[in-house]
Formats: structure tokens, sequence, C-alpha cells
């Protein structure tokens, strides 16, 4: 009867509970504001290094997906096994210092080899803490808490684009440096120079540093749970599952892998138009980066952090009528998502825009708690760090790889072919160049990469009724492949 008990409720106090599932959030809002400030300043920054769209999609993409999939696996491995608030707190830390390190990071290079930093201690994130939570709240409670979990995607995302566009064009170097001297910090950068210093390099100061002090307060303050508390009696057990074994069980059960397929179609194109949105409503709408960025942030983060978290509450709340919930709730929404951001991206008024856009966000994120859920339910607590893991590794390789290089990729290809076409015949080393064309020509070149953008964002935008296929699918086998519902 308590084994009964202990199940249906979670580790810990119900205030307890609710204050760890808040600590893990808020590392993953740090973990998006690292992750993603990178997309808010791409303009910026490519304007620094003298580089085109591809280039920032790998340094948006590659720099930041290789070593945080190859991480994730045997990261998670470590989470079967040892300290997982451990795990996190060294995780936060280190990736707070890299992404603090790429606003002194003086050529292209070393700011790509950063982001790799980035990646590298942000691997260590997601799949502990889903192992946490799995064993602090009950499988009736988790969806709600993987929604809540999630909402650090969004409102991360927004967060970095409130601060890291606003610090970006408001901030000088020279106010900083008299910021750091007014709060007794001054010795820190003593004898330097800031009257250089770009608004995008302090954004990623401004923006990293502060992810040091939430390593420390989890470390303190989040307990380590039994490990498989809140799991069904017969599925609690000391045995150690090999990675072979969790792999050769995920990969059959089909739930598992469609949820993952759909999941990872849906990072592909989020990461590709997360990437460029900004640059977007600059280039096609004449935004300034302060405008564009809230525009961003607030508007369409803040619409997706309402789907993140309505998919979870309404499959919970749902899950006795309709089990499956968790799998056609997002499909649909997906589905849905599609037509509203192709018109958005199609037109060129802004305030027509804005709407689709808003609802679009709202519903493709409905993706988002679903899967975690999914990943910690098809197994037990001996793999259940390594399940979320493996999801990440493919909606990371994948979808987080490919997404950015390749819109950056075919932006920068119908750039060129806009180009090809004008009268004057122009290149994009000729336009690289603004200074020495004449104003016509100077038009053309905003004109053409304004549009090879913007066609590319409604390519990209298209693969989310493929993803959300997925999600319908996975209904079927719902029902045999959880371990408890």
């Amino acid at each position: 009867m308590a084994s009964e008990e202990k199940t249906a409720v979670g580790f810990g106090s119900k205030p307890y509970r609710s204050y760890v599932l808040g600590s893990l959030l808020v590392v993953y809002i740090f973990n998006f504001i690292d992750r993603s400030i990178i997309n808010i300043l791409t303009e910026p920054i490519k304007l620094a290094f003298e580089v085109e769209d591809w280039q920032m999609g790998l340094l948006g993409g590659p720099a930041f997906a290789f070593m945080y999939t190859f991480l994730g696996i045997p990261i998670a491995r470590l989470a079967e096994r040892f300290n997982r608030v451990w795990i996190i707190a060294l995780s936060v830390a280190f990736w707070s210092l890299m992404t603090a390190l790429c606003g002194v990071a003086g050529s292209f290079l070393m700011l790509f080899l950063f982001r790799v930093g980035v990646s590298i201690g942000e691997a260590g994130c997601t799949p502990p803490s889903q192992s946490l939570m799995s064993d602090y709240y009950s499988p009736k409670t988790r969806s709600t808490a993987a929604s809540v979990y999630a909402l650090g995607v969004p409102i991360g995302t927004m967060l970095a684009a409130i601060f890291g566009g606003t610090i970006a064009e408001q901030l000088t170097g020279p106010a900083f440096g008299s910021f750091l001297n007014s709060i007794g910090l001054g010795f820190i950068s003593s004898g330097f120079d800031w009257e250089s210093v770009e608004g995008w390099r302090l954004a990623f100061i401004v923006v990293g540093l502060p992810g040091i002090l939430i390593a420390l307060l989890v470390k303190l303050t989040v307990k380590e749970p039994p490990r498989g508390f809140t799991d069904p009696a017969l599925a609690q057990t000391t045995e150690h599952v090999s990675f072979i074994s969790t792999l050769k069980l995920l990969l059959g059960k089909p739930t598992y892998v469609h949820i993952v397929l759909g999941a990872t179609v849906t990072v592909f194109a989020n990461y590709a138009l997360n990437q460029f949105t900004v640059s977007f409503f600059r280039r096609t709408h004449s935004l300034s980066q302060q405008d564009a960025s809230l525009l961003f942030g607030i508007i369409l983060g803040g619409m997706a952090a309402i789907g993140v978290f309505a998919s979870g509450y309404l499959a919970d709340k749902l899950r006795e009528r309709h089990p499956t919930a968790l799998t056609w709730i997002p499909g649909i929404a997906l589905i849905a998502s599609t037509p509203l951001y192709v018109i958005g991206f199609l037109t060129n008024n802004i305030w027509i825009a804005v709407p689709p856009l808003m609802a679009a966000a709202c519903l493709h994120y409905f993706y988002l708690g679903p899967m975690y859920a999914i990943a910690g339910g098809v197994v037990d607590s001996r793999s259940r760090a390594t399940s979320v893991a493996l999801s990440l590794f493919s909606m990371n390789l994948l979808g987080y790889g490919l997404g950015p290089p390749l819109i950056g990729g075919l932006s920068t290809f119908l750039n060129a072919q806009f180009l090809k076409g004008s009268a004057d015949e122009l290149t994009l080393d000729a336009c690289r160049d603004m200074s020495s064309l004449a104003d016509a020509q100077a038009v053309l070149c905003g004109s053409a990469n304004a549009d090879g953008l913007q066609w590319s964002m409604i390519v990209f935008s298209c693969a989310y009724a493929w993803a959300g296929i997925h999600y319908v699918l996975a209904r079927r086998h719902f029902k045999k492949d959880m371990i408890s519902l």
C-alpha cells in the first residue's frame, strides 16, 4: 500500500516538488538563453566578421549540435548511475562560462569553438533533469511536469531575444565599463579599453555569467531522490540495463520511434526558422535589431510558451477518457501550424504577418511536452535518462545539425539567383561591399538578400506537416508501448 501511495504522489512534499521543478525550469531557461542568443545576434555578427548566411547557419547548427549530440548519451549513462544533481550543476556552470567567452572571440573560428564549448556543457542538462523529474512526479502528473520544464524553450528563447537584442543595440562598451565600476566590480576589467567593444559582445557576457550562480543554487538546494521512486513496484529494480539492451527496447516500440521522428523533423524546421526569424523581420519588414528581437521574443516566444504548457495540461486532463491524447493533440497542432506559417512568411505587411505567426508558434510547440513525457514513459528508471538522450541525439544531430546550415545555404543560393536575374547581374561578393555600389545597386542587393531568406523560410515551414503525421501515427501503439498510463 505504501508503494502504491508513493507512486501516486512522488518524492518529497508538494511544495518542495514544485521548487525542484521550478529550479529545473530556470536551468532549462538559461540553457535556451545561452543556446539561442546566437540567433538573435545573427545580423551584427554577420556584419562584424563579414560572412554569409550559410556560415551563420554553421555557427547556429553544427557548431552546437555535433558535440551536444554525441556527448548526450555518455552523460546520460553517467546519470543512470551517479548523482544527477552534481551533473546538472557542473554542466550549467561550464556552458555559462563558454557563453560569456563568446563575447571576447577575436575571430569567427574562435566564436565557433566557444559555441562548441557551450554545447558540451548543455549536453548534461536535459537527460538527468528528465530522470530527476520522473522520480519527483508520478506518472499521472508527469505530462504536466514535462510541459512545465519544456517551457524553458520558449521562455529562454524569448528572454534571449529581449535582453540580447536590447543589449546589442542599446548598451555600449563604455556604458558597461561604467556599470561595473558603479557596482564595485571595476577591478575585473581594470585597464581594459571598452571603447571598441560592440553591443553584441556585451550581450553574450551579460546573459552568460549569471548561469554560474544558478549552478551553485541547484547544487545547494536540490536533493537527489531515490532512483525509480515513482515507478510501479514491478518495474523497480537496482539492476543496470546495458545501452544496447535499452536501444533494442526503444527501437521495438513504434510509439517512441514515431515520436522521435516527428520531434526530429519539428526541430529541423524550428531551429532553421529560429536562426533567421529576427533577420527575416529586419530584412523583409525593415525593423531595427531591438524591435525585431522584441517582436520575436515577446509575441512569438510568448505564444510558444502557451503551446508548450497547454499540450501537457490538456493531455493530463484528457488522460482518463482519451489515453492517447499525448500523440494526436500535438500531431493535429503541427499539421495546422503549417499553412499559418506560410501565410505569415509570405506577406510583406508586418501587421498581417504577425497574427498567423503567433497562432502557428503556439500550435507547433504542442510537440515538446508530450515528446518528453513519452520518452520517459516507455521505459523504467534504469533507462530513462538514456531514452531521453537518444531522442535528443536524433533531434539535435539531424534537426539542429542540419536545419540552420541548410536554410542558410538555401538563402544564400536564392540570394545569388535573384541577383543573377537582376538587370546589373550583381554577385554576392559585389553586394558585400555596399559602399562601392550605386544607390540602385544597393537596393537590388538588399532586395535579393531579403527575398532569398523569405522564400527559404516558407519552404522550411512546410516540414511541420510531415512531423505532425508521425505524432498521429504514434497513436496506434501508444497503450501497448507505455509502461504506465
